[in-house]
């Protein structure tokens, strides 16, 4: 397990405490829709960076796009269909090859580790193309602002609750995740780091990349270019 991270529940647990039977009930959002609007062109490739078990790459794939999805955990990977699949952790990846849109979704750009989040920005930027996006997800502001939370999730049946989030020194928090099901039960410990508008564009100036704009009134999804 990664430092801070952990987690319980049925089946398999990757490094990061997700657990793969949660991740397989998972609806998909507005994903696929941000990813979509930003490709340069119909069937460009996409290099996902932390796919799990496919919930945006196979909406992607169902478009016509071209993914490479990247996981570090063989038991998520082995849910995708339609892609290219690499086992790797994602700070690790160089596969010599570049990708019209590089997507970093799932708010791993807030990992608490500021190694491993240096690590996922050079390797967006490693693996974007000439023209190409790099495109991220975020937290939003307050996203800890009311703990703990409760909310039904977009299958109408479970339940996930924020159930504890204590900063353990300024800007690092070590949070608990609770997903709630009538059949199962899921906990995730995490370790995460907020990352203001002028924070997170400093992070994506010192890994060589520039902010190009914001892509949601709240700026959890933005788009960065490599860095003039």
């Amino acid at each position: 397990m990664r430092v801070g991270h952990g987690g319980t529940g049925p089946g398999a647990i990757t490094p990061d405490g997700c657990a793969v039977e949660l991740y397989t009930r998972l609806l998909v959002g507005d994903e696929p829709d941000q990813v979509a609007g930003q490709a340069p062109r119909p069937g460009a490739s996409i290099l996902e960076l932390g796919c799990g078990t496919g919930r945006v790459t196979h909406p992607l794939v169902e478009r016509g796009f071209a993914v490479t999805a990247v996981d570090e955990s063989a038991e998520m990977l082995a849910h995708v269909r339609g892609a290219t699949t690499v086992l790797s952790s994602i700070e690790e990846l160089d596969l010599g090859t570049r990708f019209d849109v590089v997507l970093l979704g799932s708010f791993l750009v807030n990992t608490g580790d500021l190694a491993v989040r240096a690590g996922l920005l050079a390797t967006c930027l490693r693996h974007v193309a000439e023209g190409g996006v790099v495109l991220i997800q975020r937290e939003g502001e307050g996203f800890y602002g009311e703990i703990p939370r409760e909310a039904v999730m977009r299958d109408g049946v479970g339940r996930m609750r924020i159930t504890s989030s204590e900063e353990i020194e300024p800007g690092l928090r070590a949070n608990q995740v609770d997903y709630l099901f009538p059949d199962a039960r899921w906990t995730q410990y995490f370790r995460t780091r907020h990352l203001p508008d002028a924070a997170f564009e400093q992070a994506l100036a010192e890994a060589g990349l520039a902010l190009d704009a914001y892509l949601t009134p709240d700026h959890v999804w933005a788009r960065a270019l490599p860095a003039a």
